[in-house]
């Protein structure tokens, strides 16, 4: 697996690299065999997934570095994971930091909302001082064990405080340690210009949120925005939502799946995609090697020899 500092640095500048937003180990598993350059951990469908709650600093460290390494353990992509906002002071960063890298992750995102920190696209963010998310940069940076593992430094200034005041944060975090720089919610392409042409210096992350504040633009007006990353958090999850709901509905309807749409997978679709073919093939080869379990192989015969005994 390449690098996703190789991967950045063998991008030609008219293209932009499209990550999708993976949030459960079947979306993993599905973008994992595509053919994308890399993958992203989307926080909000990752605590929507897994706790069925909102991204509003619910989930834990724990909870999050545990599903980073479930998920970096199979992926043959590089993942960038959401670490939020380090899950507190400058030793948890370096503690998240290290445990995202060792999970097996290829780069984290911090950002630097207040905690609880709040999906990007949503109202009422607070962002904590500039220099105390600089110190959480440099700390970043500090505590990977390899140089291969990238820090993603995103801002939600733009919001709360104004896009001058985001642009500004966005260079000192850069200039702290951050190996790519993401400036959350421009309101405009006018915006999404502004960031690329005064931090061009850095590779820049576009969100592309359908339904959010940015507008969705195509790939090629990215790259010619300056942008090298395109993150779709929310594509995955908001289709496969709204599928489910809508099967669900005509079952819940009809009392059939017959006529259901959108189409389903077929299940031996899903048993493709999730593995179960090297399952059978293992079985296969390994059939007559199999222990034999000998408590239930001779536990019926040995019951009914001693039954026959006691007559």
């Amino acid at each position: 697996m390449a690098s996703l500092r190789a991967i950045l640095n063998a991008r030609p500048r008219d293209r932009v690299i499209a990550a999708p937003g993976v949030y459960d180990m079947i979306s993993l598993r599905i973008a994992d065999r595509m053919g994308f350059d890399v993958l992203y951990m989307t926080g909000y469908g990752a605590v929507a997934s897994l706790l069925g709650l909102p991204d509003a600093g619910l989930a834990s460290f724990t909870d999050m570095v545990d599903r980073v390494g479930t998920m970096a353990g199979i992926a043959e992509t590089p993942l960038i994971a959401d670490g939020d906002t380090g899950y507190g002071g400058l030793l948890n960063v370096r503690h998240t930091v290290r445990g995202y890298e060792r999970a097996g992750a290829a780069g984290i995102q911090l950002e630097d909302q207040e905690f609880p920190k709040k999906c990007g696209h949503t109202p009422d963010r607070r962002v904590i001082p500039a220099d105390d998310m600089v110190r959480k940069i440099a700390v970043a940076a500090e505590s990977r064990e390899s140089d291969e593992f990238l820090i993603v430094a995103r801002t939600d200034a733009r919001t709360a405080l104004g896009l001058d005041e985001a642009i500004r944060r966005a260079r000192l975090y850069g200039e702290a340690g951050a190996d790519l720089l993401f400036v959350e919610s421009p309101e405009s392409e006018a915006e999404m210009a502004r960031i690329g042409a005064e931090l061009g210096d850095w590779p820049l992350v576009a969100n592309m949120v359908e339904g959010g504040r940015t507008p969705i633009l195509p790939a090629d007006r990215l790259a010619a925005l300056g942008f090298a990353l395109a993150i779709y958090p929310g594509a995955g999850f908001l289709a496969a939502t709204a599928a489910i709901e809508s099967v669900f509905g005509h079952i819940r309807q009809t009392g059939s799946s017959l006529g259901a749409a959108p189409p389903l997978y077929s299940f031996a679709e899903m048993n493709r995609l999730m593995g179960f073919e090297e399952v059978w093939r293992f079985d296969r080869e390994h059939a007559d090697r199999a222990p034999v379990d000998r408590a239930h192989a001779d536990g019926p015969a040995s019951s009914r020899a001693g039954s026959a005994a006691a007559e």
